[in-house]
């Protein structure tokens, strides 16, 4: 028998148990395993609320690294002891055991840890996707990164610095506006007590940024709009403060002709091919140095509740993992 977090119906951070079950043996192209770290993100809350719609009784977690316990049929990429790890579904990834699609799941190199890994492939991918792809960034642009102390945030500070970007990034506080600066932010907003808008305009000398990178939603959603240059690109990748409803097209012709996306890391690494060249770009700033997963919080399993309802509150900083 294995432990594993589950949910039988929607709601708050109560509704997750603990429970008893017996892993079942990988199917054709599936792999089982063993994990020994697991990580937590926004998306887990959004199926344990309802936000996101699921079937009921539920596991959660789709980002974790571990390894091979047993292969399926048809798997010859992987075998028993190999060291991996994944960041897509299906859910279940809240368990000491795992089972994922073979083609979800990458190779983890001996110079990546399996706490970096979990911390760091479902948020690094979507730094990845955002700064390479969505809106590359280039040398010297100034950019507008929101909750720029948390876990994607974090990354993106120190992958934009590294590629010579300058990060403007909001913070709720001084301690997350020193942890911001030291992983790269050029400079950052106290969105308690300071103007978005107002504060980029003078940073930037009226000119505004190209591109925002909003994961907070509803709450941010007008301001990051403020914050563009004409022609600029609102990218909302979260639902972090609730979800964007009501979206009038018409702010974008005002605003100078913007441009908005809704991007998902499921949108960009759709195939094997690109999900191995998105891993292979991320594990490469990680071998360098030139991006670290800071792991701000680890929680036993049996606290998961406790672990989502820190993250939900915005009482953490960097990764938050969850250890089996």
């Amino acid at each position: 028998m294995a432990r594993q977090i589950q949910f039988r119906e929607t709601g708050g951070p109560e509704v997750l148990e603990l429970v008893d079950v017996k892993p079942r043996d990988p199917g054709p192209g599936e792999v089982r395993i063993c994990n020994r770290a697991i990580g937590l993100n926004f998306i887990d809350i959004y199926f344990r609320t309802g936000l996101y719609p699921t079937e009921l009784p539920s596991g959660l977690g789709t980002e974790g690294a571990g390894v091979v316990d047993a292969v399926g049929e048809g798997v010859d990429d992987f075998e028993e002891g190999d060291r991996v790890a994944y960041a897509q579904g299906p859910r279940g990834a809240y368990g000491e055991f795992a089972i994922m699609p073979a083609a979800n799941v990458i190779a983890l190199p001996e110079a990546i840890d399996f706490e970096t890994a979990a911390g760091g492939m479902l948020k690094g991918l979507t730094v990845q996707y955002l700064i390479r792809q969505t809106y590359a960034i280039d040398e010297d642009e100034n950019i507008l990164f929101h909750a720029a102390a948390g876990g994607v945030g974090s990354i993106a500070c120190q992958w934009a610095h590294a590629l010579g970007a300058h990060v403007i990034g909001t913070v709720s506080n001084e301690d997350k506006a020193d942890f911001a600066h030291r992983n790269g932010a050029w400079m950052t907003i106290d969105y308690t007590r300071e103007s978005v808008p107002e504060r980029v305009r003078e940073l930037t000398d009226g000119a505004m940024v190209p591109v925002v990178y909003d994961s907070v939603g509803r709450d941010t959603w007008k301001d990051s709009l403020a914050c563009l240059a004409p022609r600029g690109l609102m990218v909302s990748f979260g639902n972090a403060s609730g979800p964007v409803e009501g979206v009038n097209l018409a702010e974008l012709n005002k605003g100078g002709s913007l441009f908005v996306t809704r991007p998902s890391l499921g949108g960009y690494a759709d195939t094997r091919e690109r999900f191995e060249m998105m891993c292979a770009d991320l594990f490469s700033v990680l071998e360098s140095g030139a991006v670290k997963i800071h792991i701000g919080q680890r929680f036993a399993l049996e606290e998961a509740g406790a672990a989502q309802r820190a993250l939900a509150d915005r009482q953490t900083t960097g990764s938050t993992i969850l250890l089996p």
